[in-house]
């Protein structure tokens, strides 16, 4: 099955004045949900700004849902949920009439903006706190509605930017779990920008690396997880120096052990390699209790990923310019 591309980003450079935000990146965006990660300062925010319209790119262009940047901003936005990492909520504002007006910035008419306002706000679990100012609100209550508004007008791709930034550990539980629900229970496809590895890891399908405004790396988590050769990992009841030779006089090769953790690398496939161990068991009385093919952490995908690579040649290119939305929600 063919994966169809939600945004595509071809050599897309941002200066501010001096200070190259994205330099030359190009990436794709696939349906689902893709984590957006990277260090703090790395481009990130910039480019999920640069692409809803509302910085102005120095050269380079990209495309959302099908639409150009440079000539449908407005339209892009109203078809975009964001959720920003700063609060943006409206003072003096109850709950439910802030999630109506960012539907009414959307393009939705007012009535049906304040009957999706209430199914939102029950669905990101602030229905008791609906008629509630939102600057009463704590942090954990902030977040939510950020979510909230993000979604009233029923978006086709959803820009969520930190969205466990400043949370507890169970506030940063529960948004996890609300976006997992949105992005795979939902179908809404969904970008998340972090720094944060294991949030990433544990909602996201795929992800696009970005250090220093370039890209790094690119793909399903799980591919850039798996280790060259494609080892397996058996474990064993106990540990089994028989079981060690008779691998090694089989060709393969066994690492230390972790625990009664075998990690076992040799020519072929991963079925061959299990299917070679299973015949060491047999002649050596060794209880494997279970196998699987190795991985490297998510963590050390990254580091290796964000190692440092020499950066393009410099372009002689005028600095990007902030521009202000015209006609769509912001």
């Amino acid at each position: 099955m063919v994966s169809v591309k939600i945004a595509t980003v071809e050599n897309l450079v941002v200066r501010y004045g001096s200070f190259t935000a994205l330099n030359g990146l190009s990436c794709e965006i696939l349906e689902g949900c893709t984590g957006l990660l990277g260090p703090n300062g790395a481009g990130k925010t910039t480019l999920i700004k640069t692409i809803l319209g509302f910085v102005k790119p120095t050269s380079g262009t990209a495309n959302v849902l099908g639409m150009d940047i440079h000539e449908t901003g407005a339209k892009i936005r109203q078809q975009v949920g964001l959720m920003p990492e700063q609060d943006c909520h409206i003072p003096g504002m109850t709950a439910v009439h802030f999630v109506a007006y960012a539907g009414e910035l959307a393009g939705m008419p007012p009535a049906q903006a304040l009957r999706r306002a209430h199914e939102v706000l029950d669905y990101c679990g602030l229905g008791e706190a609906r008629y509630r100012n939102v600057e009463t609100f704590s942090t954990g209550m902030k977040q939510r509605i950020k979510l909230a508004q993000a979604l009233v007008h029923g978006p086709k791709l959803l820009l969520l930017d930190e969205p466990t930034n400043g949370l507890d550990p169970a506030g940063r539980e529960d948004m996890l779990e609300l976006v997992k629900s949105v992005s795979h229970g939902k179908g809404l496809n969904v970008i998340v920008s972090s720094h944060l590895l294991p949030d990433i890891e544990r909602i996201c399908d795929r992800v696009v690396v970005v250090m220093k405004g370039q890209l790094r790396a690119q793909g399903a988590i799980k591919d850039l997880k798996k280790i060259e050769g494609q080892p397996i990992d058996i474990e064993l009841r106990e540990l089994s120096s028989a079981f060690v030779a008779a691998l090694q006089s089989k060709g393969a090769n066994v690492m230390p052990p972790k625990r009664t953790t075998y990690r076992i690398l040799m020519p072929g496939r991963v079925e061959e390699t299990a299917r070679v161990a299973m015949e060491a068991a047999r002649e050596t009385g060794a209880q494997i209790r279970g196998y699987a093919e190795a991985e490297r952490s998510l963590e050390d995908a990254f580091l290796d990923a964000i190692g440092d690579v020499p950066p393009p040649p410099p372009q002689a290119v005028p600095p990007a310019q902030v521009v202000p939305p015209v006609g769509g929600v912001a």
